[in-house]
């Protein structure tokens, strides 16, 4: 039975996905950020005085235009949420509201909400109304930050240790409000007169602001700020090398999922046992290439061999072009042999690689011998054709 073909609202969400790299989902990508960076800067130039009735208009007409557009992107996305895997076995309405109700739903929402302020008339749809579109348009930036799921995972996954970190910074501000309140507020009652004043030259302190408008004047107040800001400069230390390492370890697991969701696209790893797989996943590197990009050029040092998971490549041989597909691999002839490649491998299409590199591929042939053979077991089979058949050489 053929596979039946994606609706078209399944088709209009692939391209609202932001791992999706098709033609679509590129395209509108582009367009969305250069749609909202003409309603950003419309609003940025209309706060300027003095300008042109003719120009003003223009810019307001931008913002309009650029608002409309944000609620038709919403009306879309609304329609197309049941669509979503977090959303299986829900109704459509249900799956629409729990959209709505999401993160990327309210960004979407506040962003139309300008619209709908200038529909009702409760706003004008010039200088009043262009703060506001500044102010939940730039939401919409976080949408195109894949990065931002990662950091709610690495707070999520930290947040004991930066509770801690955050609970130390307090005890270092309110101490140091209080010292400085104590010993200065005979010298400087107007600025340290009690604890909450005192706080603003705490708080600049210790994140080593320094705006130098209040400045402790006593011997005792001057230790208590230098204390502070060595302070500030270890909580601040401490609470990035949390972060770092919490992102470190984070991007580690999520490379380790891609991998592993590629390597079981290729037939001859898919063969390999679950143990077995686990050890190579750690040597292979996923490459994203679009079409007719070079992958290697021929005479260029074999460092590395490459498994094709997705996508098709043209091997461009002196005497013909061989064409690979899905479960292929290239460059092995330059890894056995140490040899130049012999070939230029262009990809065809949108193609993702695997790349075992050269010391992860001798120490994999130690470990795994079984895919060292299969690799081997080609290679010969390559050798062979390529002295039995002109029209096709080694694909290295």
């Amino acid at each position: 039975m053929a596979p039946t073909a994606p609706s078209t609202r399944a088709r209009v969400y692939a391209i609202f996905r932001h791992s999706d790299s098709g033609h679509g989902g590129r395209h509108w990508r582009a367009f969305h950020l250069l749609a909202l960076a003409a309603g950003l800067l419309a609003i940025a130039l209309a706060s300027i005085d003095g300008l042109p009735t003719w120009f003003e208009t223009l810019l307001t007409a931008i913002v309009v235009l650029v608002a409309i557009f944000f609620l038709g992107e919403y009306v879309v996305r609304l329609w197309a949420a049941p669509e979503s895997s977090r959303f299986a076995g829900l109704s459509d309405g249900m799956a629409r509201l729990r959209w709505a109700l999401s993160v990327n739903g309210m960004i979407g929402l506040l962003a139309v909400f300008p619209v709908l302020a200038i529909a009702s008339g409760s706003i004008q749809a010039g200088h009043e109304a262009g703060p506001i579109f500044c102010l939940f348009w730039i939401l919409k930036l976080s949408v195109h930050a894949p990065a931002m799921n990662t950091l709610a995972r690495v707070v999520s996954n930290e947040r004991a240790t930066l509770t801690s970190v955050v609970i130390i910074f307090i005890m270092i501000l309110v101490s140091a409000a209080t010292m400085a309140h104590m010993l200065e507020r005979a010298q400087q009652p107007a600025v340290f007169g009690n604890i909450p004043e005192a706080l603003w030259w705490a708080v600049v302190t210790l994140t080593t602001t320094g705006y130098g408008d209040v400045v402790p004047q006593t011997v005792g107040g001057r230790m208590v700020g230098s204390l502070v800001m060595v302070s500030g400069i270890l909580v601040l230390a401490l609470m990035t090398g949390i972060l770092a390492t919490g992102f470190a370890e984070e991007e580690r697991r999520r490379e380790y999922l891609r991998v592993w969701d590629q390597v079981t696209r290729v037939p001859m790893f898919a063969e390999l046992g679950t143990v077995t797989l686990s050890e190579i996943v750690s040597k292979l590197r996923v490459r994203h290439y679009p079409p007719r990009i070079v992958v290697v050029r021929r005479d260029e040092p074999g460092d590395s061999m490459f498994f094709i998971s997705e996508g098709e490549v043209e091997v461009r041989l002196p005497r013909g072009v061989v064409t690979l597909g899905q479960g292929g691999f290239f460059g092995e002839m330059a890894l056995l042999d140490r040899l130049p490649r012999s070939a230029t491998v262009v990809t065809s299409q949108p193609t993702t690689l695997l790349v075992l590199y050269a010391s992860d591929f001798y120490e994999v042939a130690a470990n795994i011998p079984s895919l060292v053979e299969a690799v081997e077991r080609e290679a010969r089979r390559r050798r062979a054709e390529n002295q039995g058949i002109p029209a096709q050489a080694e694909t290295s």
